[in-house]
């Protein structure tokens, strides 16, 4: 796949270019399903509810050492339950983690005899910075373009991946590589083309404190990186708003 391959399950934070192991009952190349999954991603898949209830009493406890440490009082009145009510936010907005793609996915890929573009823009997505943890969200489009080959996937499945993607810690550019290469995997169109813009709050709220930047990342796969003629068409679409 030019490079483009799941990495295994090693923690790296950016695709390697050798691919995991074809999974049988997934039209993603990881046999769990879940693409790039990272160094605890099983295990948090795969907890019991008593595990679960034990990782968030850790991570409740890590928040409240957090609050001490930058002055605050964690046991007044405001903050006595903030630490779990944390845990259960950060558990949610990360829930990504434990969704398998396959299960996204599910059956919507149905054979269609199409061949022309489709197009589906303006999905709204939010998630985390890995390096600040906090949001990068805003006005944050995401546009979406594939080319069928006989398969065509349902609509609400584009949204649903990008959702998936975003509920876990990111960098603008991997999120966007990944959700062009699950469609790619999922029903192989002739091409696939994403382009996101995003505000990042890392960047408007704390450091340079550029508030209204807007940060554009794309990915072209298939014709749409070899084809400029299929390419300018993308473009000319998504401009004209």
């Amino acid at each position: 796949r030019e490079g483009y391959g799941f990495r295994p399950t090693s923690g790296f934070s950016t695709p390697a270019s050798a691919a995991g192991p074809q999974g049988r009952d997934s039209p993603l190349p990881d046999v769990n399903g879940l693409g790039w999954p990272a160094k605890s991603t099983l295990a948090r898949l795969h907890a019991t509810p008593a595990e679960k209830a034990a990782r968030e009493r850790r991570l409740a406890e890590a928040v409240r050492t957090v609050l001490e440490c930058i002055g605050e009082d964690p046991d007044r009145e405001g903050l006595l339950r903030t630490p779990d009510r944390y845990a259960q936010a950060l558990m949610w907005m990360t829930k990504g983690y434990e969704e398998r793609l396959a299960d996204v996915i599910n059956d919507a890929v149905f054979a269609e005899d199409h061949d022309e573009m489709v197009l589906v823009r303006d999905i709204d997505i939010s998630s985390l910075c890995e390096h600040h943890l906090v949001p990068f969200t805003g006005k944050a489009r995401l546009l979406y373009s594939y080319i069928p080959n006989k398969h065509v996937l349902g609509i609400s499945k584009l949204a649903r991946i990008a959702e998936t993607f975003s509920r876990r810690l990111q960098v603008q550019e991997r999120l966007t590589k990944q959700i062009a290469i699950c469609v790619q995997e999922a029903i192989k169109p002739r091409g696939v083309a994403v382009v996101m813009e995003a505000t990042h709050m890392c960047m408007t709220m704390r450091g340079v404190q550029k508030p209204g930047s807007m940060t554009v990342t794309s990915c072209m796969l298939g014709c749409f990186r070899t084809q400029q003629k299929t390419r300018e068409e993308f473009l000319t679409l998504i401009k004209g708003r």
